[in-house]
């Protein structure tokens, strides 16, 4: 059998990247050489190697520590809070969250609010995903990722927070914008505005023409909503952006109108990996979640 303690040690300095580092950064006071052997007996319990060096105190992990630290890294990790939880009534500790721009403009503020009136003294790091955080939340980088996952593997555990329904946008001077209805067909001709191609909203934007049979033959794209509402806003095109929303956003100087039949829908997914060990913050994160509306 494996000792933990050995394990802790080439934890730390896979998460380091060095024997020194992985000494300041131990929970409890250990000397370099100290870490040094624990990583040895460790390889040589297991007949492999588990780093290369690449500088004159950088380490990497093989291939083979690559994925021993994909598994140890979840527990080492987790650990602290849990041990938080058995000695404290409260619950404490960082959560780590990926999500869209949207959906960090849209749904988390509500939703980090009543998570913090639970429980005031989690601490929320969020980070912006310019594409679904599947990676990250694979190796750990995060604790939870929200966004429309378009596919997850069978190691991801999901749970539905919300809908977006897609809608067509138009300058309100255009002269449709008076209209009641549009109909798509009529804004055939005309230049489309879309997110950048690699982008995930991109693919919808085009799944949402394609079921209307429209390929737009004129394009101007861009990175995120605001700066493609910025371009319709001065005439230069027309848009279909997704909404949280079940009614048609208000603009001034913007129109939008429900995607005509057939209509769209794109969940929006909370998920987490299946084999993170327990993680109180995850569940409290769980228990704020908004109730997804009906499709």
């Amino acid at each position: 059998m494996i000792q933990l303690h050995r394990l802790e040690g080439f934890y730390w300095v896979a998460r380091t990247g060095g024997y020194a580092r992985a000494a300041r950064a131990f929970p409890y006071p250990i000397t370099q050489p100290a870490v040094h052997q624990q990583v040895k007996k460790l390889e040589t319990e297991l007949g492999l190697a588990l780093f290369e060096r690449v500088g004159k105190d950088r380490m990497i992990p093989t291939a083979a520590g690559e994925r021993l630290f994909r598994f140890v890294r979840p527990y080492f990790e987790g650990l602290p809070s849990v041990l938080r939880t058995l000695t404290s009534d409260e619950i404490s500790g960082e959560l780590r969250v990926a999500a869209a721009g949207m959906f960090l403009r849209k749904l988390l503020p509500a939703w980090v609010r009543r998570l913090k009136k639970r429980y005031p003294e989690v601490d929320v790091h969020l980070v912006e995903a310019l594409e679904p955080a599947v990676d990250p939340l694979l190796r750990g980088e995060v604790d939870a990722a929200i966004d429309h996952f378009p596919k997850l593997p069978s190691a991801i555990a999901s749970q539905t927070v919300g809908i977006m329904r897609p809608y067509v946008v138009l300058p309100a001077k255009h002269p449709a914008a008076a209209r009641k209805r549009l109909r798509l067909e009529d804004l055939e001709q005309e230049t489309f505005v879309a997110y950048s191609p690699g982008l995930l909203p991109h693919a919808q934007q085009f799944e949402a023409l394609a079921l209307h049979g429209l390929t737009p033959s004129r394009r101007i794209t861009a990175t995120t909503a605001d700066v493609i509402l910025g371009f319709v806003e001065a005439e230069l095109g027309y848009s279909i952006l997704p909404s949280l929303e079940p009614e048609p956003p208000k603009s001034r100087n913007l129109r939008f109108f429900p995607l005509p039949s057939p209509k769209v829908e794109f969940p929006v997914t909370l998920a987490w990996r299946k084999d993170m060990p327990e993680n109180p913050l995850l569940d409290a994160l769980l228990e704020s979640a908004p109730e997804a509306p009906s499709a």
